[in-house]
């Protein structure tokens, strides 16, 4: 009976972060898109509960569900309206070439996964008891993947930065 309910949780939960996730790309309110994040960073965090990655599961809601994403939602409430202003009255050819690359990223997807799993995904996958522990997360920061690691600090470093310069000219034009 626990096998069933395992599954069944598994398929909701991998459901609902198709569903979050298409509506993130699909609505058109920003602050809708980002509610709808934190219901696909969400059902993530049921998926790594299933992999029995406990940490993993904890930091993705507090990190980033958390903490992240109320940083994304006060920067779309400080900026309002103007939030999607950027993308506003764009040339169609523009438009065109995010299709375009879209699609070409879905195809090397998809070209990848079908040379890389060669009948390997029919195979159960040796999860060592270290996995999702804090210890051997903090190992994996600090050496195979450090440099992603800093590079994910310093984007979210600009985002910051990014959201308060484009509150001040807001300000500014408010005030003239």
């Amino acid at each position: 009976m626990s096998n069933v309910l395992v599954w069944v949780v598994w398929l909701v939960a991998a459901a609902a972060c198709l569903g979050t996730g298409l509506l993130v790309v699909s609505l058109s309110n920003p602050f809708y898109s980002a509610l709808a994040l934190i219901g696909n960073l969400s059902s993530l965090a049921v998926l790594y509960l299933l992999a029995a990655a406990e940490f993993v599961a904890a930091a993705q809601i507090l990190v980033y569900a958390g903490a992240v994403m109320v940083m994304f939602l006060f920067v779309i409430a400080y900026l309002g309206g103007r939030a999607d202003a950027p993308w506003a009255g764009g040339p169609p050819w523009l438009q065109l070439a995010a299709v375009v690359a879209a699609s070409a990223l879905l195809v090397e997807t998809l070209v990848a996964l079908g040379l890389k799993a060669g009948g390997e995904l029919s195979n159960e996958a040796e999860i060592s008891r270290s996995f999702g522990s804090p210890a051997e997360i903090g190992r994996l920061f600090l050496t195979d993947q450090l440099l992603a690691f800093e590079i994910t600090s310093v984007v979210l470093l600009v985002a910051d930065v990014g959201g308060v310069v484009l509150g001040m000219r807001a300000e500014r034009e408010r005030e003239t």
